[in-house]
């Protein structure tokens, strides 16, 4: 089986979920797919709002919500990142082109890791010399990874990869997507496990 797995670098939802759904892939047997898309794209086209613009009851109850989690899994997560929201754009770009020249694996890689940095370790991936000590933890070159993702055509990748989200009914992250099923969030991921378990 094959899952797609649409998310934010910035989420902490994505962040507390990443290990699991690698987990889940290869016990499963299953290939995994990131993309690391735009949800300034996607929140308006799906009803959505950002975390600034939701009711303070809505950004309060999410707090809550991540430190049960934490708690749950046993996890580091710090509640309110110094860089939080990191600049994406850079940083996601770099994963796309990463993604298309050498594979999945690598890709998501680096991805968990840069989601790591913000909510475990509470550092800002998209700074140059942080986002190059993170891709060498992963045997990557950060600074070449950073002047691919410059290229324009890998914003407009993210921009068809966004679209393509849509068109799959995503509108949130993290979402797994298997053939026609959408599994939004890692608190899902009991029924992504009963789905591939079917097969």
């Amino acid at each position: 089986m094959h899952i797609d797995y649409y998310c934010s670098l910035n989420s902490p939802w994505a962040y507390l979920g990443s290990a699991r759904i690698e987990a889940l892939a290869a016990k499963h047997g299953a290939t995994l797919a990131i993309f690391p898309v735009d949800f300034s794209l996607i929140f308006p086209a799906s009803g959505g709002l950002p975390l600034p613009k939701r009711s303070p009851q809505r950004q309060a109850y999410r707090l809550q919500e991540l430190r049960r989690w934490r708690d749950h899994l046993g996890l580091p997560l710090t509640l309110q990142p110094k860089c939080f929201p990191m600049n994406e754009p850079v940083v996601a770009q770099a994963v796309i082109a990463l993604r298309e020249a050498e594979g999945q694996a690598p890709a998501i890689a680096l991805s968990h890791r840069v989601m790591r940095s913000i909510w475990a370790e509470d550092r800002d991936p998209a700074d140059p010399a942080t986002f190059a000590e993170l891709a060498r933890d992963v045997g990557l070159d950060g600074p070449a990874l950073l002047a691919a993702g410059a290229d324009p055509r890998w914003a407009e990748r993210r921009r068809a990869d966004s679209e393509a989200a849509l068109a799959r009914g995503v509108f949130g992250a993290p979402s797994y997507v298997i053939g026609e099923e959408v599994f939004w969030g890692q608190d899902r991921l009991d029924f992504v496990e009963r789905h591939l378990a079917r097969g």
